[in-house]
């Protein structure tokens, strides 16, 4: 028994060795970046205390001069990125196109498509869905973003004249409303029934894939099943596929037939469609796409255009807020193109005319970015300027940071919207925040025009005002950028 113990201790102890000495060697491949010393096994995972002080960390972490650092979390090497020329070489490099590890984690939820798929799924999927973002689809959405804008409008009506409103609980329900209309050409309701139980879920998910992404417990598909966490993740995505799954199997048995044509496009597509009825009339090779697939092209649309749009929406209306002469110039922008009738609906021209709001909302995605913080996974060894980036490294580019660097942006930490209005266009990827080259943002015309839409209804109506004392955000990255005490103002009916 004795020698028995004795040769299993010998071969874990082997393994151990074999295991350091690997990463060791791979670890010897990265001596030309600025690196943070760590502790053995568990790395740098100790620096990040809590989903609050990310951001803040990588900011103090990442070296001004190099703008790069190589950290280890839960031991696994992890390159930090907030430097504008090796952004571009990743975002635009064609052979770049997986993402980062990390991503594993929303898998079960939203599987592998648009967002987390790579390869030759991820380019058919992206050929088939970039037409439905058209313009000549997205114009019949205005009618739902309007017809919600005006729901939470007098929503917001009875809340005039209050000291601290928490805006973000109202955009958020709105955008939920507004993309399972879109997505999947159902009403849901959520303005009018607030306690959303797919809110809550795409909440929670959000949250729980950041947790596993630095923690070491969580992160380990051994260990995680022993933490609560795994078995409230199941809970919720449970929940989230019965609605897709619900909504696809009604909306099939109504789908449009090929002898359905009136009103098409110029994409033989139906021009009120939505998202879920273009997948159900996609054929591959001939065959029609499987409901899985079209369920994890469904939940990614539902995730990438509700929580990140929402919030975006939450943070302008801060900003407009706090930036009263900011708010002066929007609102003349608005009386100069709906005159003295207000409330009139929103036109594709009226939108694309709102130049100005367009730069109070990069200005605003500029600062506060959706995803603060998005990753890719090298498959092959890579070359940049002559030093090695080994297959298989995990790359995460830091929008939030890069966004507020004085290198590339003047007094950054100002609300600035003029930065965006003469644009020579030399250094387009020091503003990534839909991301760049071949995988950016797919759905970014769509999310312009609903968040055009809904800010131009608000500033119509309302006075947006600070609070009093003034509310201070506190940032939290949970896969979309949060504000952990809400985001607060005042509104005053606004008088024309």
């Amino acid at each position: 028994m004795c020698n028995v113990l004795v040769s299993v201790i010998c071969v874990l102890l082997s393994l151990c060795l074999y295991k350091w000495y690997r990463n060791y060697k791979y670890l010897q491949q990265f001596d030309w970046l600025p690196p943070k010393p760590g502790w053995p096994i568990i790395g740098n995972s100790l620096e990040f205390k809590d989903l609050t002080d990310v951001l803040s960390t990588l900011i103090k972490l990442i070296p001004k001069k190099e703008k790069m650092i190589l950290l280890k979390i839960a031991g696994v090497p992890n390159l930090m990125v907030a430097d504008y020329d090796f952004t571009e070489f990743i975002l635009s490099n064609p052979n770049i196109l997986h993402k980062s590890a990390d991503y594993k984690f929303y898998r079960k939820w939203l599987g592998t498509g648009l967002l987390i798929g790579g390869g030759s799924k991820w380019k058919s999927r992206r050929r088939i869905i970039a037409p439905s973002f058209n313009f000549s689809i997205l114009e019949n959405f205005l009618e739902v973003f309007d017809s919600n804008g005006n729901i939470f409008i007098n929503k917001l009506k009875k809340h005039i004249d209050e000291d601290k409103i928490n805006i973000d609980r109202f955009i958020t329900l709105y955008t939920l409303d507004v993309i399972c209309e879109t997505a999947m050409g159902v009403k849901v309701n959520a303005q009018i029934n607030e306690n959303s139980q797919y809110v809550q879920n795409v909440q929670l998910m959000c949250k729980i894939g950041m947790i596993r992404a630095t923690s070491i417990i969580k992160k380990s598909n051994l260990l995680y099943p022993l933490t609560p966490d795994y078995y409230r993740e199941l809970r919720a995505i449970k929940q989230l596929h019965d609605v897709t799954d619900a909504v696809i199997e009604e909306r099939s048995l109504t789908c449009s037939t090929d002898e359905d044509k009136e009103d098409l496009n110029e994409y033989g597509l139906k021009k009120k469609m939505a998202f879920l009825d273009l997948l159900l009339n996609t054929r591959v090779d001939g065959q029609p796409l499987s409901h899985e697939d079209i369920r994890e092209e469904v939940d990614t649309f539902m995730f990438a255009g509700h929580d990140t749009t929402a919030s975006a929406i939450s943070f302008c209306v801060y900003f407009l807020s706090e930036n009263p002469d900011v708010q002066e110039q929007a609102m003349e922008e608005q009386k100069a193109i709906f005159g003295d009738d207000i409330n009139r609906k929103s036109t594709l021209n009226d939108l694309q005319m709102m130049k100005y709001l367009e730069c109070v909302i990069k200005e605003t995605l500029r600062l506060c970015p959706s995803v603060p913080l998005y990753g890719r996974q090298l498959r092959e060894d890579v070359y940049y300027k002559g030093n090695l980036l080994p297959k298989g490294l995990d790359i995460y580019i830091f929008p939030y940071g890069m966004h507020r660097d004085t290198d590339y942006y003047p007094d950054p930490e100002k609300f600035d919207p003029t930065r965006f209005e003469n644009l020579d266009g030399k250094r387009p990827y020091k503003f990534v925040p839909f991301s760049l080259g071949p995988r950016n943002c797919v759905g970014q015309k769509f999310a312009m025009l609903e968040m055009k839409s809904i800010v131009s209804k608000l500033l119509r109506n309302f006075e947006i005002l600070p609070t009093i004392p003034k509310h201070t955000l506190h940032f939290v990255s949970e896969t979309v950028l949060k504000s952990t005490n809400g985001v607060r103002i005042r509104l005053k009916t606004r008088k024309w």
